[in-house]
Order: structure tokens, then C-alpha cells, then sequence
């Protein structure tokens, strides 16, 4: 099979803008040390038939990945068997639906499934996972025999609005005084909320942002997965990609979150504070970034991963999809069940969020 691992990643052409597979993204996590061997994150990169390519990494541990399978590893444990390392193929640290395989065509399914099986039995792997994948490579993966794994994430749709009111319409009463009244308490306490495109994002307002970034980290006891060198490297190399809203009360900064966009979508991503004020993570996180859509002309808002306190405010619940393969048939076949058992609950767990939306035709 003709296919080549790379230690680091090397820029290519890509046929999509999302921000997360980008060269300047992938380029910026290895240079600022944040995927290396060290953190559990060591490149792997694969390339095959020189063209398509997969952004892939060895772990030896399940953090930053957001698609839970510490129950794997353990059972992989009790049978006295290595479930790490592995090979992770996505975006890292970032539960987002994305391109997986880039430039990838249907006939390349054959190809891919046996290379990867080959890596994972050359670097002694227990098995491979695509965290993620978007439409398109769902189409290629799912002709192969793999596991799927299935889950909920909560989006915001943009139905042409040309005004957050306009939004607001949609909404039952009581929802829609509730979100008002949200909004109001934020402008009550004297706060407003800038909106910074990424070539105007000063060194001084970046610092700011990473210093509340790493104390909300530090407040739950954790390290940020992010460093500041990782911040500087993007705001440098990819601008037209971030958005800041930052939260000034008496022109002095009090809260900022880091977005992320492409030509259809706004991503929500980095959040922090240092003092906690009324209503205003979801001033920040949620209707700031609403406005900006309706703004902009941008068709989804994706806020980031769990949270169903973003039913209430207009956030739709969107099934999300990775695949699996187990080099072990036996443990194979143990998670194929578990599989088919968790698709069933987040399908209907899906149908009874569409049932409780705030939305009046609802």
C-alpha cells in the first residue's frame, strides 16, 4: 500500500476553510509544543496515493478528544490488554463536525481502510478512530465495517433572520420574555460586549482573553490544553478565522470568549472570567454570537459540545458522528453492541429535545 507517515504536519492545498484542519491550525498546535509526544498527543500524519491526506496523531491517553471511551480503555485493562496507544484521527481539542479525510473521493474507501488497518498493526496500535467526520466523509465511511458512534450536539439554524428579534418571534412567550430578561440583567450591571475581528485583536486584549481562558481552566482544578504561544501563533497566521467578544464593565475587561468562523459557520470555543456576573455567559457564549450570525449571513452557530441548557435558547439538537475500528475481534464485536445500543438512545433522546424546543410551532 502506498501511504506515508509524517512526523509533523507539512501545508497543502485544502479543498474546505474550516478553521480546524487548516495548515496555519494544525501547523500552530505542533509548534507551540501542544501535540508532541509529550502531551499524549505525537503527530502521525497520513498521507496516501499523495493526495489524500489524514490528520492523525498516536495517543496514549483519551483526554482533549470529546468522544468518551474511558470504559473501552478499562475493560481493555481488566483483560490485561493495551488499549493505548491508539490511533486518533481529528481536529484535537476540538469537538467539532469537520472534514476528516482531506481529498478524499468515494473510490478511496477500499484504500483507506486497509492502510489504516496496516499502521495500526506496523506501529502496534490497538485500533484507529475518526472523531467527528462531517457529511461528506460520513458518505466514504460508511461503506466500510466499522463501529459508529453516535452522539448530540445543540446548533443554532439561522432561518434568514434579519434581526435578533426576528429570532425571538419564533419563541413561546414565556421563553422569549425569559431571554429578554437574560439579556437585560447583563446591560443592567453596566456591561458591554465588543465584538473584535481577528486582524484588530490587540497583543494586550489577547493576553487578557488568555489569562481568563487558563483561570477558568484553573477554577475546575485543570491545566488549559492551550498556551499562549498556540493563541499568538494563530492570531498571527489565520485572523480572518477569529472573532472576539469581550465583556467591558467601566471599559474595563471582565469576560472574553474566542470564536472561530469560516464562510458558513461560527464556532464557539474559548470562554473565561475571572468574576462571575449575572447572565453573563450566555450573553457572551450564546446571543452575542447569535447577533453576529444574523450579522453576517452566516447559516449555523456551533457553540461547542454538551449543554442542554442551549435547548431553552434556540439550539437544536444535531446528531454527530465518529468511527471505529478494534484490531481485537473480540472486543470488536463487544463494542459493535454498545454501539448499536447508545445510537438508539441519542436518536431518541434527539426526538424528545426537537419535543421541548422553545419554539411556538413546536
Amino acid at each position: 500500500m502506498n501511504y506515508k507517515l509524517l512526523e509533523q504536519w507539512q501545508p497543502m492545498a485544502l479543498g474546505d476553510d474550516n478553521p480546524f484542519i487548516s495548515n496555519a491550525f494544525l501547523c500552530a498546535l505542533e509548534s507551540a509544543g501542544i501535540c508532541s509526544a509529550e502531551t499524549g498527543w505525537q503527530p502521525l500524519h497520513i498521507e496516501l496515493d499523495e493526495r489524500l491526506r489524514l490528520p492523525a496523531y498516536i495517543k496514549d491517553n483519551s483526554w482533549g478528544e470529546y468522544v468518551f471511551d474511558w470504559s473501552w480503555a478499562d475493560a481493555y485493562q481488566q483483560h490485561n490488554l493495551d488499549y493505548y496507544p491508539k490511533l486518533l484521527i481529528a481536529a484535537p481539542f476540538t469537538p467539532s463536525v469537520g472534514p476528516r479525510l482531506i481529498n478524499a473521493n468515494e473510490s478511496d474507501a477500499t484504500m483507506l481502510f486497509d492502510s489504516l488497518k496496516a499502521i495500526c498493526k506496523e506501529q502496534q496500535l490497538s485500533g484507529f478512530h475518526i472523531l467527528f467526520a462531517n457529511q461528506q466523509d460520513q458518505q466514504l465511511l460508511d461503506k466500510l465495517p466499522l463501529l459508529q458512534r453516535h452522539d448530540i450536539q445543540y446548533h443554532w439554524q439561522n432561518q434568514n433572520y434579519q434581526s435578533f428579534e426576528h429570532f425571538l418571534q419564533r419563541f413561546k412567550s414565556r421563553k422569549r420574555k425569559n431571554i429578554k430578561k437574560e439579556r437585560k440583567a447583563v446591560s443592567d450591571q453596566g456591561i458591554r460586549v465588543a465584538t473584535i475581528q481577528g486582524a484588530e485583536i490587540s497583543q494586550e486584549q489577547l493576553n487578557v482573553f488568555y489569562h481568563y481562558y487558563h483561570a477558568t481552566y484553573l477554577k475546575r482544578g485543570r491545566q488549559g490544553y492551550l498556551n499562549r504561544a498556540f493563541f499568538q501563533q494563530i492570531l498571527q497566521a489565520m485572523p480572518e478565522k477569529l472573532v472576539l467578544f469581550m465583556a467591558y464593565l467601566d471599559e474595563q475587561p471582565v469576560a472574553a470568549a474566542l470564536c472561530f468562523q469560516d464562510q458558513e459557520c461560527l464556532y464557539g470555543r474559548y470562554w473565561g472570567c475571572l468574576e462571575e456576573y449575572n447572565q453573563l455567559h450566555f450573553e457572551v457564549c450564546y446571543y452575542h454570537g447569535i447577533d453576529y450570525c444574523i450579522t453576517t449571513g452566516r447559516k449555523r452557530f456551533d457553540p461547542g459540545a454538551q449543554g442542554e441548557h442551549k435547548i431553552s435558547r434556540g439550539f437544536e439538537p444535531v446528531i454527530t458522528r465518529s468511527y471505529h475500528w478494534l484490531a481485537n475481534k473480540d472486543f470488536f464485536a463487544a463494542a459493535e453492541s454498545f454501539c448499536q445500543r447508545e445510537k438508539q438512545y441519542v436518536e431518541k433522546y434527539r426526538d424528545d429535545v426537537i419535543q421541548s424546543l422553545p419554539f411556538s410551532e413546536q
